[in-house]
């Protein structure tokens, strides 16, 4: 029966369905989308098919509304199957290194708008910064001022500043930390 089957998927389903192959062969053939998330982003998104769909999903995630967490490491089994806890295990059961990528992920939801009105001019803004605080919770908080680095990023993709009484958009601008410690910036305008 099973050299009839042409999908290579599709016998591999036969397959464990029969007992032919043990389930365990099929999972280690496939892999969490948050586990290549956060390999990914500790290369800083290099080139690959992986580390694309990888990227997308993370876009996907905090565009538009509602904002999911970008990395959502509970999804991604990192015992390693071994026998034997791995070594330097915070309460979280994070090491430092997956700790540090977690917690220097940044989402701010940006809102600027600007309209003549019969008093001059009217100025809307809204900065609202996600991301995840020490016990590893992904929160939203409204900030009342933005840091340096989100202002640059507001003036090199808009024209603008936040502050100015000109200039209309709605973004989210996404920070990333590789294992270099270099941060990246995504900025998405929707």
């Amino acid at each position: 029966m099973l050299r009839y089957l042409r999908s290579p998927v599709l016998g591999l389903v036969v397959a464990v369905s029969a007992g032919i192959v043990p389930p365990s062969r099929v999972a280690a053939r496939s892999y969490p989308i948050d586990c290549a998330i956060l390999l990914c982003m500790a290369g800083g998104f290099p080139p690959s098919a992986e580390c694309t769909a990888a990227q997308i999903e993370v876009i996907r995630r905090v565009t538009p509304w509602p904002i999911e967490p970008p990395l959502q490491l509970w999804n991604c089994p990192m015992g390693g199957g071994g026998s034997r806890p791995a070594p330097h295990l915070g309460s979280d059961g994070l090491t430092p290194e997956v700790r540090q990528y977690r917690d220097a992920v940044e989402v701010w939801e940006l809102r600027k708008r600007s309209e003549n009105s019969s008093g001059g001019r009217d100025v809307y803004v809204s900065a609202v910064r996600n991301f995840y605080n020490s016990e590893g919770q992904f929160v939203r908080q409204v900030q009342n001022d933005v840091p340096g680095w989100v202002g640059t990023a507001i003036a090199e993709h808009t024209g603008t500043t936040f502050t100015s009484e000109y200039g209309s958009f709605r973004a989210i601008l996404l920070r990333m930390q590789d294992y270099t410690g270099t941060y990246s910036t995504e900025w998405v305008s929707y």
